[in-house]
């Protein structure tokens, strides 16, 4: 028997179906009962007249439970005013597996709860909307760098060594060979595909053991880091605004229905095309000195930072050329200046902060061996990276984008735990 989904339902106009699915929600009005079924692909009211269908049915209409697993039969018709645009003239109901006291229930529940039960409450329509824009936001990313003659290359989770600076690593014990590490990024391995095929891209988990509880943090998450040779910091600037449009774009164009659902206000990110404003590290000091903010030039930006840059603009900034102290030891310094990298983080609007972040890369060796040695890295475990620079060394740049980030502004949500199916924070492994 071939499947029909819910999401078809526009080919079944005035035909006796069969669906299978989930017991959403129920109601009664007398000689009427509507069960609400939903199948993964959306929700269709089912509506059993009391002299259409058995007793039996009537009353197993009735008396199911939130969640219970069932096959409804009718016929399909368009009613514009019921959920999804469609309803079911029910004749007949089956129970596959009968649920009762199902834990989340329409009422208000507290976030730990529901976080306790998040096997459950990916079932419920928001959450549903968040998975599938999260989707299609990974299916734009690989298509936006497929379609430009990138080549995806899978890094190691397990390393040898540091990316980003060894007080965020999770270690492991590594059979003889001592410690390894969960990978904090692909980015170096990735430099070493874009020396053999030019523009690659990486796509996986990252790992940071900080020990944050900021909704902009998980310990676990996702990242695609793009690394072409040849590429300078602003040719870097200009991939990402062409890839940052491509995705927003696609959402909006493809994801219409899951925005709404949850109520995402959409202006700003009709706005995010490029170009983007560009601005110096130096200038955005100067805005938060402008706003107030009492900022000493050479520190990193924080959070409430970000955000009082970023309300500046209609769309994401590119803040470039950081102080090189605050940066990793495999950004190139700005030959107009050794004190700053060449580096650009992109911090998007409404406060939800850097997005991504990358550099052009050191492509001296000796300067990569003495930057190296200055944040106290052993040497002997980033032999193979500086082979990179030792054998046809080139200017080349990249950057990364946490897909959790881009979700979380995408859909407007207050906290990062909602756009990653299982969140892992520094007090949360479960589910």
């Amino acid at each position: 028997m071939q499947n029909i989904y819910i999401k078809d339902l526009s080919q079944h106009i005035g035909e006796e179906i069969t669906l299978t699915g989930w017991l959403y929600n129920k109601r009664s009005s007398g000689k009427i009962k509507f069960i609400i079924l939903r199948d993964g692909t959306g929700l269709l009211q089912c509506v059993y007249f009391k002299g259409n269908v058995t007793p039996e049915v009537f009353e197993l209409a009735d008396r199911l439970g939130q969640e219970s697993s069932i096959e409804v039969k009718g016929k399909v018709k368009a009613e514009p005013r019921a959920v999804g645009g469609y309803e079911l003239d029910a004749t007949d109901l089956h129970v596959i597996s009968e649920a009762h006291d199902y834990p989340i229930t329409p009422k208000d529940h507290g976030v730990e709860f529901l976080m306790d039960n998040r096997h459950l409450w990916l079932r419920s329509s928001r959450q549903v909307a968040i998975m599938r824009i999260r989707h299609r936001i990974v299916k734009a990313i690989r298509d936006f760098f497929d379609n430009r003659g990138f080549t995806l290359m899978d890094p190691p989770i397990l390393t040898p060594a540091a990316c980003e600076g060894t007080s965020t690593l999770f270690e492991t014990e590594y059979f003889d060979l001592g410690k390894a590490y969960l990978t904090q990024s692909g980015q170096l391995y990735a430099e070493a595909g874009a020396m053999a095929l030019g523009k690659v891209y990486t796509f996986g988990p990252t790992f940071r053991a900080e020990k944050s509880k900021t909704r902009r943090h998980l310990t676990e998450f996702w990242m695609v880091e793009p690394e072409v040779a040849f590429n300078d910091l602003n040719d870097n600037m200009d991939l990402a605004e062409e890839f940052l449009e491509y995705i927003v774009q696609t959402v909006l164009k493809d994801k219409q229905e899951e925005l709404k659902v949850l109520e995402r206000d959409t202006t700003k990110l009709e706005n995010v095309k490029k170009p983007l404003p560009r601005i110096s590290y130096d200038e955005a000091v100067e805005i938060l000195k402008k706003n107030g903010i009492d900022f000493q030039w050479g520190n990193d930006f924080g959070g409430t930072d970000e955000t009082v840059i970023s309300n500046q603009f209609d769309r994401p900034v590119m803040v470039h050329r950081y102080p090189a102290e605050v940066k990793a030891f495999y950004m190139k310094r700005d030959p107009q200046n050794e004190k700053l990298a060449l580096a650009v983080d992109v911090l998007a609007p409404e406060g939800y902060g850097e997005i991504i972040g990358g550099s052009q890369r050191e492509d001296s060796l000796e300067l990569l061996q003495a930057r190296i040695k200055e944040h106290n890295l052993p040497q002997s475990a980033f032999e193979w990276y500086l082979d990179l620079r030792r054998f046809g060394s080139v200017p080349h740049s990249g950057f990364g984008l946490g897909l959790e980030r881009t979700v979380s502004w995408i859909c407007g949500l207050d906290h990062l735990r909602e756009a990653i199916p299982f969140a892992r924070m520094i007090y949360r492994n479960t589910p």
